[in-house]
């Protein structure tokens, strides 16, 4: 059976994990294909919560194999702590994959993370600080070290020693940091981390292909979200991967032809973390009130998030970008309270309006959003389990999203929690 993708279509937190967590109970496999620890999954099951950094959301499922694909950058002390919490809490993690040519996050990867952005200043990005971007960049300029090279010393000190005589040099006479020790940092990754990281290292495209030959499902699950992406988000305040629907392929081994259906996933309204144009953002009291409502904190750095209204404008390039099949809205619950809604249909800049995002950065810094206003349904959605019992006006919102964005809206989340959700008809 082919596989099913699951991807933001915001700035990333629009409820991936539960999403995925939701899907993973008809999958086989689940497949993390890009990113790193700086995006995390949320998932409460009856009332506990678990946080994932690195591991694909579907580890909650005796039944599903989980499996971090290649395109995916991997701390190991991260991944191991990860799963030792996952193991406090009696979640059974035996099962787990990881590629060998997912790329390893180094020390110096992450010190040089905390340095670029303090020399940055007030143009620092907003990364999480926690090596990801140098690790891509190290993929990319054919130094970085793999997560195979674990299981063979002579290449893991041989590949770090080289790797160390340039990162040394820039990091002392440019930043006026103190080097790093190729012996300690080997010692360290191949004495401790090696040894529990190997059982876990294989040929996931060979496992994928086999298990679709097999007809088994997959679901593959994606980091950060559309806006985001190195390519088509709002660069420079971007990831430093492709969470696009494009990257499951490239992150995982699969082919184009091997996905049957792509899942976006929005919130009701927008979030965003860090820098970058946020068109429909909102400020003093209602956004604190977004902020109370929807717990807008990342679920890693704990960071509060920017709130704004929904955006058909993004949501539409994301169909488009992604080639989505249908949408997951998250939070509908967060707006019970509000007696009007707005909903940004368009751009306007210079007497010009725009129905897709400008393509030029120094248009889209400049937009002013056109909205639509909408009545609320101030009515409490947390317990309602059925479409009949969700307010008219709610469903009169979500098919508006619907029809914005030119595919359909089928499941709507109305709280946290696993089973909090509602499954509208299809049109």
């Amino acid at each position: 059976m082919p596989a099913t993708v699951v991807v933001g279509t915001q700035w990333g937190d629009e409820g991936k994990g539960k999403l995925t967590d939701l899907l993973s109970a008809e999958m086989d496999v689940v497949v993390r294909y890009q990113g790193g620890h700086n995006a995390g999954h949320r998932i409460v099951v009856e009332g506990e919560a678990f946080a994932l950094q690195l591991i694909p959301s579907g580890i909650l499922y005796p039944s599903v194999t989980p499996v971090i694909g290649n395109g995916v950058v991997v701390d190991p002390s991260v991944l191991l702590e990860e799963i030792d919490v996952l193991e406090a809490k009696g979640v059974d993690t035996s099962n787990l994959l990881v590629s060998g040519n997912a790329h390893l996050i180094m020390p110096y990867h992450r010190e040089l993370d905390r340095v670029t952005e303090r020399f940055l200043g007030k143009a620092a990005l907003g990364t999480t600080k926690r090596g990801i971007g140098p690790t891509y960049a190290d993929k990319a300029t054919r130094v970085g070290l793999r997560v195979q090279d674990l299981l063979d010393e002579k290449i893991f000190r041989q590949k770090l020693e080289l790797v160390l005589k340039e990162k040394n040099a820039l990091l002392a006479k440019v930043y006026n940091r103190l080097p790093f020790n190729a012996d300690e940092i080997a010692d360290f990754y191949l004495g401790q981390l090696a040894p529990r990281i190997s059982p876990m290292v294989a040929d996931t495209v060979g496992f994928l292909h086999d298990a679709l030959a097999q007809g088994r499902n997959i679901l593959l699950e994606g980091a950060q979200a559309t806006f985001l992406d190195l390519d088509h988000g709002t660069y420079p305040f971007v990831t430093s991967s492709n969470p696009v629907a494009g990257g499951a392929c490239t992150g995982s081994g699969l082919g184009p032809r091997d996905l049957s259906s792509i899942v976006g996933i929005a919130k009701a309204y927008v979030t965003r973390v860090g820098a970058g144009p946020f068109p429909t953002e909102v400020f003093d009291d209602l956004a604190t009130l977004l902020v109370d409502r929807g717990h807008e904190y990342g679920t890693n750095t704990g960071r509060m998030r920017r709130c704004g209204w929904f955006d058909a404008v993004m949501a539409r390039q994301a169909v488009r970008l992604n080639s989505l099949t249908e949408v997951a809205l998250t939070k509908l619950d967060v707006l019970d309270t509000f007696e009007t809604i707005k909903v940004c249909v368009g751009y306007e800049a210079d007497g010009v309006r725009y129905d897709y995002p400008p393509y030029h950065q120094s248009v889209l810094h400049k937009v002013t959003p056109i909205y639509e206003e909408l009545p609320g349904w101030t009515t409490d959605l947390t317990s309602m389990t059925s479409f009949e019992e969700i307010p008219q006006a709610a469903r009169d919102y979500v098919a508006f999203l619907s029809e914005q964005i030119g595919v359909p809206v089928r499941t709507v989340g109305v709280g946290p929690g696993r089973e909090q959700f509602v499954t509208f008809p299809a049109p």
